[in-house]
C-alpha cells in the first residue's frame, strides 16, 4: 500500500515527484485527483515547461473531461476548501468560462465568492435562461456575506458603554474593573481567585442620530470586483438605520446612481458592468452635488486611484469637501482582505488634502460611520 504523505507529495510535486514513491503507483483515488488538477493545470505553461504537468493532449485521457465532468470529480475527490480554491483558478487564472456560462454546471455547482466574481465578470455573455442560473450564485452568496455584515453593523451602531451600572447582564457590558475592586475581599490566596458574588455591569445608552448622508462612490473598473461586491452588500446593511441616508454610485468613465437599488444587493450587483475606464474626479464630484448637509456628510470614495486623467482635478474635488466640513474617506480596497493594489502618489496627495486614505473591511468601515455618525 502506498504511503498517502508520498502520494500528497507526489500530487503536489507532479511527475516529477514520482521518485519519491519508490516504484509504487498511485492509488486509484491519488490518480483520480492527479487527473482533474492535470486537467486544470495542465494549461499552465510555466508549469508544462518545469514537468510539474503534462501538456493537455487531444484523444483519450484527462484532457478529455468535460467541464462538468471535471466539476463532479472536484467535488467527489477534494474537500470543500480544495474544491473552491479550485474553481477559483479555474475561472480566474485560467478563465475558463463555461464553469459560470454552461447551465449544466450551474446548475449543479455551489456557490462560493470566486464564482460570484466570475458570475459579474461574464454575464455580458449569458444569455437570458444562463443568467437566471447564475443568480443563484449572486443570491447564495450575498445572502452569507450580508448576513454576517449585517450582525457587525448592528454591533456598531448599538449604541456607546456608559460608565454607570446596568441592568442587562450580558458578556459584553460586563465591567472587570468594578466587578473585581468590589469582591477583592473574596480572594482565596490557595488558588489564586478572587470569588464573585455580585457582578457589575455596563449599561449602553443609544446615541442621538442626527441626519447624516453616507455616500459611497465606488469604482467598478475590473480591478475592484471585490469592492464592488462588498459595497454594494456594506450599503445594504447601512440603509434603514435610524438617522442615515446612504447613496451607492459607481462609476469608471461615465456615473451610475444605484441608489433605488441599495436595498437588493442582487439586483445591483447584476447591473454592475465591470470593465472599463476611470474618471475618478467626475465621480467625486457628483457625490458632492449629492451632499445637503456638509458637516453631516460622509463621503466614501472606493477606487484604486489610477486615475484615467491628471488626478489634479480630484485633489481638488477632496479638497473642497473636506474644507466645508464633510468626511472624505478614501479607500483603496472595501473587501475583507483589505489588502490592496492603488497608485500610492495620488493616494498621498488625497491624503495631504486632508481625506482619511486606507483600506477597510466592511465591518471597519460600519464602525467608522457609527463613531462618525454617533458623535
Amino acid at each position: 500500500m502506498t504511503d498517502p504523505t508520498l502520494e500528497r507529495w507526489r500530487l503536489l510535486l507532479g511527475e516529477p515527484g514520482g521518485a519519491c514513491l519508490g516504484g509504487q503507483g498511485l492509488s486509484t483515488q491519488a490518480a483520480a485527483r492527479d487527473a482533474a488538477m492535470d486537467w486544470l493545470y495542465g494549461r499552465d505553461d510555466d508549469l508544462r515547461r518545469r514537468g510539474v504537468r503534462r501538456p493537455r493532449e487531444a484523444g483519450s485521457g484527462p484532457s478529455a473531461l468535460t467541464t462538468v465532468d471535471w466539476l463532479d470529480d472536484i467535488t467527489r475527490l477534494f474537500p470543500k476548501e480544495t474544491v473552491e480554491r479550485l474553481q477559483r483558478d479555474a475561472v480566474e487564472r485560467y478563465e475558463i468560462h463555461d464553469v459560470v456560462t454552461d447551465p449544466d454546471v450551474l446548475a449543479r455547482i455551489e456557490p462560493n465568492p470566486a464564482l460570484l466574481k466570475a458570475v459579474l465578470r461574464t454575464k455580458h455573455l449569458m444569455n437570458p435562461q444562463v443568467l437566471r442560473l447564475a443568480r443563484r450564485i449572486v443570491e447564495a452568496v450575498v445572502r452569507d456575506l450580508t448576513d454576517r455584515l449585517a450582525t457587525e453593523v448592528r454591533t456598531a451602531f448599538s449604541g456607546a458603554k456608559a460608565r454607570r451600572p446596568g441592568r442587562l447582564k450580558q458578556a459584553r457590558n460586563f465591567d472587570l474593573t468594578r466587578t473585581l475592586r468590589a469582591n477583592l475581599g473574596r480572594y482565596r490566596p490557595e488558588t489564586g481567585k478572587v470569588v464573585i458574588e455580585t457582578p457589575y455591569f455596563f449599561t449602553r445608552t443609544r446615541r442621538h442620530l442626527d441626519p447624516w448622508q453616507v455616500i459611497l462612490l465606488v469604482d467598478q473598473s475590473g480591478s475592484m470586483v471585490d469592492s464592488v461586491i462588498h459595497s454594494a452588500v456594506t450599503a445594504a446593511c447601512l440603509w434603514g438605520l435610524p438617522g442615515v441616508r446612504t447613496h451607492l454610485v459607481a462609476f469608471d468613465t461615465e456615473v451610475v446612481d444605484l441608489t433605488a437599488d441599495v436595498d437588493d444587493p442582487v439586483d445591483l450587483l447584476m447591473k454592475v458592468q465591470l470593465g472599463g475606464g476611470t474618471d475618478i474626479a467626475r465621480a467625486a464630484a457628483y457625490g458632492a452635488g449629492l451632499i445637503e448637509r456638509p458637516r453631516n456628510a460622509i463621503v466614501v470614495l472606493i477606487s484604486d486611484f489610477y486615475e484615467g486623467g491628471g488626478p489634479d482635478r480630484l485633489v481638488r474635488t477632496v479638497r473642497g469637501l473636506v474644507e466645508q466640513g464633510s468626511t472624505v474617506l478614501c479607500l483603496a480596497a472595501l473587501d475583507e482582505q483589505a489588502n490592496p493594489d492603488y497608485d500610492r502618489a495620488t493616494a498621498q496627495r488625497l491624503a495631504n488634502a486632508g481625506a482619511h486614505v486606507g483600506a477597510m473591511t466592511p465591518g471597519e468601515l460600519a464602525s467608522f460611520v457609527a463613531e462618525h455618525v454617533g458623535r
